[in-house]
């Protein structure tokens, strides 16, 4: 789908690969179709844009350039590693024996939204968790950060047995009409995907764990939600693009990445439908999702 787009998806303007400083990178990121006032979600492998100029930092200046000051920015702030229910653990304790394991786990620190990293999330994320007046919403494996005059609002009450459904901030995006930034990323990390799985009818559900403070005291604790799978996302957002109304995805190169500018509401409109016919089709036949 990177080498070939659909006429419903507009070419932005193709600037020079070599390394962008904040003014070429917000450039780029206006020739995409980001606006003053937007709502953006963003996924980012700066790895995949190229030399930038000042990094992650600078990245982020041109994304608030780009949106201005009453622009909003929210990114995933996940940490899995606080979860021994987490592929993320899982791998960590591969080959460790009893002993290795209950010092791993003894080491994982509670959720703390002030505090704790998010090093899996990428330069970019963190560089929105620590910046200067950015909020963070309260859920312990999913959290979200954000800047701007509506970061307040798109992270508060973030249940803590809710990681991306109906009382998350992907739903608050969702009513706020913001798009998706995937900058020299593809669809199979698109998190707003995650909400048409909490919107499918009955979706499977499943247990998790983490390590939290309850009143000072470090515990684990346990809780249910949907089971989360982005196996199939990737074939979902090429789904998705070839059936975009014209506007819905717009698509160009922010210095040597392909990047994408995604309405929200669109994409998980079509991801609740496509996931509730494909996964019922692949439960019935027995294979794996994303197979």
């Amino acid at each position: 789908m990177d080498d070939v787009l659909d006429a419903d998806v507009h070419d932005a303007d193709v600037l020079d690969a070599d390394a962008l400083d904040g003014a070429r990178t917000t450039a780029a990121l206006t020739a995409l179709g980001v606006r003053p006032g937007d709502v953006l979600l963003v996924h980012a492998s700066l790895r995949s844009l190229g030399p930038v100029a000042d990094g992650a930092r600078g990245v982020l200046g041109a994304v608030r350039r780009a949106v201005g000051p009453t622009g909003t920015l929210v990114v995933p702030a996940f940490t899995p590693e606080n979860s021994d229910t987490s592929p993320h653990y899982r791998e960590r304790v591969r080959g460790l024996d009893a002993g290795a394991v209950e010092a791993v786990r003894a080491s994982m620190e509670p959720y703390d939204p002030a505090v704790t990293p998010a090093p899996s999330m990428g330069a970019l994320a963190e560089a929105v968790r620590t910046a200067a007046g950015a909020g963070r919403s309260a859920h312990p494996q999913t959290s979200f950060a954000a800047l701007g005059p509506d970061a307040a609002r798109l992270v508060a009450g973030h249940r803590a047995d809710c990681h991306l459904g109906e009382d998350s901030p992907l739903a608050r995006l969702y009513e706020a009409d913001a798009r998706i930034l995937l900058l020299g990323t593809g669809y199979a990390t698109c998190t707003a995907f995650h909400l048409g799985e909490y919107r499918m009818p009955g979706p499977p559900r499943r247990s998790y764990r983490c390590v939290v403070t309850s009143r000072g005291v470090r515990r684990w604790w346990e809780y249910e939600d949907v089971a989360l799978d982005d196996g199939d996302f990737a074939a979902l957002g090429a789904a998705f693009e070839d059936a975009a109304a014209d506007g819905d995805v717009r698509a160009g190169r922010v210095g040597a990445a392909v990047c994408r500018l995604v309405r929200l509401r669109p994409a998980v409109d079509f991801a609740t439908d496509w996931l509730t016919e494909h996964r019922a089709t692949a439960r019935r036949s027995g294979r794996p999702i994303g197979s």
